[in-house]
């Protein structure tokens, strides 16, 4: 016997499940990568300083944006316990950055948007060769990949404890300042977590 509901249950799992997919594909994560670990951390880090605060080394193209970043790394490393100190640092911090303009292409997506929000999508409305044709093109978008790349270095032995990489998409100047200053958190995170469990 024919069950309507049963079928009309699949599709919404179907529907349910492309969402998801798009949602997901669509937030571009932040990946973080440790490199130039010339030692181990073999002590309590209590105090630091950021060497682009003092010399006056923009480590981002826009002033503003570089300007917050500092401001973000104290704030996350005091919080942390630690304290800002000019003369005798137990770590010396600097940072940089890679702003990479780039182009992707976005595939079409196989169900019209139109008919997404608050009702299901009606196979029965959509006609192929109607108006809605432009949900099927492949378009190219423009965004930004973003490289947070800070050094923490121990000055009493001159060598690096690490060198941690955040790598974020941008698609908007206007999101850029949100998923940098994330990108710095999770550096910073990453940084605590290092030196709380690896020292000697």
């Amino acid at each position: 016997m024919y069950h309507p509901k049963i079928k009309f249950k699949k599709l919404q799992t179907i529907v349910l499940g492309v969402i998801l997919i798009a949602c997901l594909s669509g937030c571009s994560s932040i990946e973080i990568f440790k490199e130039n670990s010339e030692i181990a951390p073999a002590k309590k880090y209590e105090s630091f300083v950021i060497v682009n605060q003092e010399i006056g080394i923009r480590g981002f193209s826009s002033q503003f944006l570089d300007q917050n970043v500092q401001i973000r790394l104290q704030e996350n490393l005091e919080q942390a316990g630690m304290v800002y100190e000019k003369n005798q640092p137990d770590v010396v911090i600097r940072y940089t950055s890679n702003e990479d303009p780039r182009q992707k292409e976005i595939q079409p997506n196989p169900y019209p948007t139109r008919f997404w929000g608050s009702r299901i999508y009606d196979p029965w409305m959509f006609n192929p060769y109607g108006p809605m044709m432009d949900d099927f093109q492949v378009r190219i978008d423009n965004y930004e990949l973003v490289q947070v790349i800070v050094d923490f270095i121990d000055p009493e032995k001159d060598k690096f404890l690490m060198t941690l990489t955040g790598v974020t998409e941008v698609g908007s100047q206007s999101t850029k300042e949100k998923k940098v200053m994330k990108t710095v958190d999770k550096i910073v995170e990453r940084f605590v977590l290092e030196v709380n469990t690896n020292p000697k």
